[in-house]
């Protein structure tokens, strides 16, 4: 939605008259162009359209395609990126090729992407070459090496429970990722709260403050920002440096593989990187038993949070927490 209103700044036809910023919908001609969460039912059900795009619809189920396809008059585009085959690879092999268009693009075709960003993906080819199959040719990748196999989408998470918030902190480049964790009978239930740049710590405290059912919640955050967490204090947030030593990652992954972890459906970015977040490999491709340095950042904030959660040291560390007045 950002990038669609950037590039009508860009085309000089954006105006607040346009956007209507309560519904997320733009009013360009005679047409509306609006935006949705594909976990917002109402919209599956009710609404119809002439157009459907679903974006990255890999992290979407195929009843809620049919849902959202049954009432649309015209046509609908789906882009993923091919990590693994799933319900639209069946829907190409069943169906006859005067059904569908199938386009393949890769970064080679966007003229107007960053030579950074270029760069950083090329880098990947030798790094991550599973990633590279994907990401940079746009080919069929795999779930060989992938580290976490023991989570599932739910459409609910319980109404009580133990509850922690992990939060990993972004800013340009990196998004900030805050995640609601719950511990109950034996499992983890998570749900995404925000996967965003440009956050600032006031952003961050407004959106927990802002949010009645945590913003009493112990925080848990990344301990390599002691500034950040002292300012969400002052913020009135209960935030606390999560617990790191030697192996802490390898550590926590290990905890987290002991328990089933349940996602609601709006938390497509932590599926996305529980389906992407894999053990490095050598050029034979043996596993290093070693996690790759992406796709972890709300995977690292479910760590903070659930190891605090699940009884860590972090318990005896910091056994009370003091706000200011």
């Amino acid at each position: 939605m950002r990038d669609f209103q950037k590039i009508l700044n860009e085309e000089g036809i954006y105006t607040e008259d346009k956007h209507n910023k309560s519904s997320n919908s733009f009013k360009i001609g005679e047409s509306i162009i609006e935006f949705f969460s594909a976990d917002d039912s109402s919209k599956m059900r009710g609404a119809r359209r002439d157009i459907l795009f679903i974006n990255e619809c890999n992290n979407v189920s195929k009843s809620t395609f049919d849902e959202l396809s049954v009432r649309t008059k015209q046509c609908t585009f789906l882009d993923f990126n091919p990590v693994a085959e799933f319900w639209t690879h069946e829907f190409m092999y069943t169906r006859s090729q005067d059904d569908y268009t199938f386009i393949k693009s890769t970064y080679r075709d966007n003229q107007y992407l960053d030579i950074n960003i270029i760069n950083e993906i090329e880098k990947r080819k030798i790094n991550d070459p599973n990633w590279y199959k994907v990401f940079g040719e746009g080919e069929i990748g795999n779930y060989e090496g992938v580290i976490f196999t023991n989570w599932a989408t739910v459409k609910a998470v319980p109404e009580s429970g133990k509850r922690v918030i992990g939060l990993d902190f972004g800013f340009s480049n990196d998004p900030t990722t805050l995640v609601d964790i719950q511990y109950s009978d034996g499992q983890l239930y998570i749900d995404e709260l925000c996967y965003q740049t440009g956050m600032t710590n006031r952003d961050i405290a407004n959106l927990i403050k802002g949010n009645k059912e945590i913003t009493n919640a112990i925080v848990v955050c990344d301990s390599a920002e002691p500034k950040s967490i002292e300012e969400l204090k002052l913020f009135g947030v209960r935030a606390i440096p999560a617990a790191k030593g030697a192996d802490s990652i390898r550590n926590g992954i290990d905890l987290l593989l002991q328990y089933r972890m349940n996602l609601t459906n709006r938390s497509t970015n932590v599926v996305k990187e529980l389906r992407n977040y894999r053990w490095k490999t050598d050029k034979n491709g043996k596993s290093l038993n070693v996690p790759i340095d992406y796709f972890n950042h709300s995977i690292d904030a479910i760590r903070y949070g659930a190891t605090y959660l699940l009884g860590s040291a972090t318990k005896s560390i910091i056994p009370k927490i003091h706000l200011p007045r």
